[in-house]
């Protein structure tokens, strides 16, 4: 009798890769967004301005969202598929995608347990490094194990421990994405971060333009329009929010205020409730645009010293 090997179909081909590119999308967001948590419990004190974490976590969140339901779904297809033809067991496409997977899987984890102890043994493992070795272990030992029981046929013979296996892992990752929002807040906040942050670029530009209009005249301008220059193309800008100038006030010849309406308070506020900004002398090094939500201003003075007359 004649041993036919089975064929395999485009179908066969794609709907693995389709389901081994998902696999690989979906195992890495997971531990980049295990890792930016890490980052949160555990933050690093060189870093101190800006937001690492939202970025990277909003794009593991996406992924995660996209790609570990495709990967569900074509292995319930491949699944079914092969309950109804056990010879699809010995689809080409299907060993070596599978062996390929719990390779790199395996030699990923002996390279983070070896990483691991080699920092232990030089005395450098900090408990930020170690929750992100262990997370990477964590993660690729379920995939390794997952796959080493795909090779045995386990999930074509028990197909309610498989769909049971399914569900819990899509319970992780809903509470992974869920949890997430606890930190980078709703896509409104987001949203309404963005709009602060225009508005804070803005003020920034408008208030060295006040003081290369001092430094030109010795004097402040009594409005932001007498700022508008043809030739250089300036023009005080509106916030993009409301459409609305920002409010400006000269208190003296060389001090003037800066008000703008923010949804949010700053990143570095130390305190929820509203607290008076304390008049500050510009410097490029120390400049403070500290905000709570609401109407804020800043009180400006320009150094006579740092910002010397243009001479004419």
């Amino acid at each position: 009798m004649e041993n036919t090997k089975p064929k395999t179909t485009p179908k066969d081909f794609f709907l693995w890769l389709g389901a081994m590119i998902a696999l690989y999308v979906s195992s890495v967001s997971l531990i980049l967004l295990s890792h930016t948590y890490i980052e949160v419990w555990l933050p690093d004190a060189a870093v101190v301005y800006g937001d690492p974490y939202s970025a990277p976590m909003r794009f593991a969140i996406a992924s995660l969202i996209v790609m570990f339901p495709l990967f569900i779904w074509f292995l319930r297809i491949l699944h079914q598929d092969i309950r109804s033809n056990p010879e699809k067991k010995e689809l080409w496409v299907r060993r070596w995608l599978v062996m390929l997977t719990v390779f790199i899987a395996g030699l990923v984890m002996a390279i983070d347990i070896i990483i691991l102890i080699n920092t232990y043994l030089q005395g450098d493992l900090s408990a930020r490094f170690a929750l992100k070795a262990l997370s990477v272990l964590a993660v690729l030992s379920g995939v390794f194990w997952y796959f080493l029981e795909e090779l045995r046929g386990t999930w074509e013979r028990k197909q309610g421990l498989s769909t049971s296996i399914g569900v819990a892992a899509a319970l992780l990752v809903l509470v992974a994405v869920g949890a997430s929002f606890f930190i980078i807040g709703s896509p409104e906040a987001a949203r309404n971060e963005r709009f602060d942050e225009q508005k804070i670029a803005d003020l920034q530009n408008i208030q060295w333009q006040l003081v290369s209009f001092w430094q030109s005249k010795q004097t402040l301008p009594e409005s932001l329009e007498e700022l508008n220059d043809p030739i250089s193309g300036f023009v005080p800008p509106l916030d993009t929010q409301t459409g609305a100038s920002y409010r400006y006030e000269r208190t003296s010849s060389a001090s003037f205020t800066l008000c703008a309406t923010f949804n949010l308070p700053s990143r570095d506020m130390t305190s929820k409730e509203s607290t008076p900004m304390r008049p500050v002398t510009i410097d490029p090094m120390n400049e403070n645009w500290t905000h709570d939500a609401g109407e804020t201003c800043f009180d400006r003075t320009v150094d006579p010293e740092r910002y010397p007359p243009f001479k004419k």
